[in-house]
């Protein structure tokens, strides 16, 4: 069964964006770019919300940018045709290799499980950037009950980006 990687960039302080809606804090360094072209490998198939999606359609025709450096045409050729499902209640339609969810999330996860296929079903993208951002929208919502967490994996990066990797306790 294809194991599912929930992540996202954070701040310090455990927001995804910031209060005026923005996460601009969370440019990526050659570093950092390079650890996400190795890790989208590992990928079959990636869940995002609309926000990521639209951020992310810049890479559905990068590759005809001719300013974009080796690392980034590497990154659009790994992101373009991978298989994309975009969750999202304002928009009809999407582009490129993308559809969007006909049902919720956990349904979405379970049917994606279920179908034959390789690579992790991806969800966002995991860092914790050095900056408080004071609010806006955080990395976990409220929840009525506790989960454990067992750390998989860590990195520090020249940045001060660090990489955080934890699986449910079992």
């Amino acid at each position: 069964m294809r194991s599912v990687t929930y992540s996202m960039s954070v701040s310090l302080d455990g927001f995804i964006v910031g209060p005026d809606g923005g996460f601009d804090w969370t440019a990526l360094e050659e570093e950092v770019f390079r650890f996400w072209i190795d890790e989208i490998r590992q990928v079959g198939v990636h869940l995002l919300g609309r926000r990521l999606y639209e951020t992310m359609l810049y890479w559905e025709t990068a590759d005809q940018d001719p300013s974009l450096d080796d690392a980034e045409l590497e990154w659009a050729a790994l992101w373009k045709p991978l298989p994309k499902v975009v969750f999202s209640t304002t928009l009809s339609a999407v582009q490129g290799n993308a559809r969007l969810a006909s049902g919720g999330l956990a349904e979405e996860i379970e049917r994606l499980r279920a179908e034959p296929g390789e690579g992790d079903i991806a969800i966002g993208g995991a860092m914790v950037y050095p900056v408080l951002v004071g609010g806006g929208i955080p990395f976990f919502p409220q929840r009525e009950r506790r989960v454990d967490l067992d750390l998989v994996e860590t990195r520090t990066f020249s940045s001060r980006v660090v990489y955080l990797r934890y699986r449910v306790a079992r």
